[in-house]
């Protein structure tokens, strides 16, 4: 928990939220919650008070979240975004590899909340029919904290490890690169798991899979209750493949079909992320499902939402950033669809960011 008694309450309610076993939105509570937290960032991280107050919009003139600004992501790479004196933060996870030389970067004075979020979502997202106590076996195609120890994506990958991983889980990333060795070792057993098999990574870890997997003409065929979790994009650092494509090569050479393969979206400069539905709603449109602390809005040039079903510039609200600024507005585009919604990419002349990018930076060896 925070050091800030101020705060406190704050996290307290986050945790308590994301424990829940039975997710609703509630509305009056994630405003409550939503505008005693701005009022805090709004007090205590300077920046953000002077965005604000530029917007005409303070904790007393706003009645509604949907009043509060949203910070541009690019705001992360020019300004420390902190909530509390930065000496006090116990990790620092940095956005790299974009076209600029300045990184974004959240700071994080405890991380109870950050992992509390994480952990829920994953499990609700990755392991629906799975009892709380169960553990899975997990291979992961990143690099660990160790190699990257200021990679959001590694520490949610090393805290599901920790967590929910069964004994004989682990990284099939080391020194940089796919570990050969390693997979070819653990490729062919893994068929023979008794219960779920986990493999998680980046898109572009993935396309280096299927590659070496083709090159080397091997496929490693999964069991039935295996699934795949990728995150992020190309960035330039590969072959590109579009979502369909990909999801066809991973079927063929690990025998996962499409509707158990989730694609995860999440960045750097927040503390929560937003999963495909495909595991918990089986036979449902594809789309990523909000957790209930969070909030998505799809907003137009003028700054207001756009019409249901209409493309817009996504904004998010996360309540699990207590100690940055909760309010964010990102440079991708998306769609409602079904009580959830769906990303379209970039908007255009926007930066290739995203939190994966460190690990695809290790696995191009750069």
């Amino acid at each position: 928990m925070s050091a800030d008694p101020a705060r406190t309450g704050l996290d307290t309610a986050v945790i308590a939220w994301a424990a829940e076993k039975d997710w609703k939105r509630d509305e009056a509570r994630f405003e409550a919650l939503a505008l005693a937290l701005f009022a805090h960032q709004f007090e205590r991280c300077a920046p953000y008070r002077a965005f604000c107050v530029q917007r005409g919009r303070t904790p007393r003139s706003v009645e509604r979240w949907q009043d509060v600004p949203c910070v541009p992501t690019g705001g992360f790479k020019e300004l420390e975004l902190v909530s509390f004196p930065v000496e006090r933060a116990v990790a620092r996870f940095e956005t790299s590899g974009t076209s600029t030389t300045a990184r974004g970067a959240l700071h994080l004075d405890t991380l109870s909340v950050y992992e509390a979020s994480l952990l829920a979502s994953f499990r609700r997202a990755l392991l629906p029919e799975l009892p709380e106590a169960a553990r899975v076996a997990m291979r992961v195609l990143a690099p660990s904290t160790r190699e990257a120890p200021h990679s959001s994506l590694s520490y949610m990958f090393d805290t599901a490890l920790r967590e929910l991983g069964a004994p004989d889980s682990g990284h099939w990333v080391r020194d940089e690169a796919l570990d050969w060795p390693r997979i070819e070792a653990e490729g062919e057993a893994l068929a023979d798991v008794d219960g779920p098999l986990l493999l998680c990574g980046t898109a572009f870890a993935f396309v280096h899979l299927v590659d070496g997997l083709a090159a080397r003409d091997l496929h490693l065929a999964l069991p039935p209750g295996a699934r795949l979790m990728e995150t992020g994009g190309f960035k330039g650092r590969s072959r590109e493949l579009p979502p369909a494509d990909l999801y066809a090569a991973l079927e063929a050479r690990l025998a996962v079909p499409p509707e158990r393969i989730v694609n995860q979206y999440g960045m750097t400069e927040l503390g929560s992320q937003f999963y495909d539905s495909v595991l918990r709603e089986p036979g449902a449109p594809r789309r990523k499902l909000a957790p209930p602390w969070t909030r998505v809005r799809l907003l137009g040039e003028d700054g207001e939402e756009v019409a249901s079903g209409e493309p817009g510039r996504i904004a998010l609200v996360d309540l699990a950033n207590t100690g940055s600024v909760a309010f964010v507005e990102t440079a991708d585009l998306g769609r409602a669809v079904g009580g959830g919604f769906e990303v379209l990419g970039r908007e255009p002349g926007a930066e290739a960011r995203g939190c994966s990018i460190a690990a695809d930076a290790l696995l191009a060896g750069r």
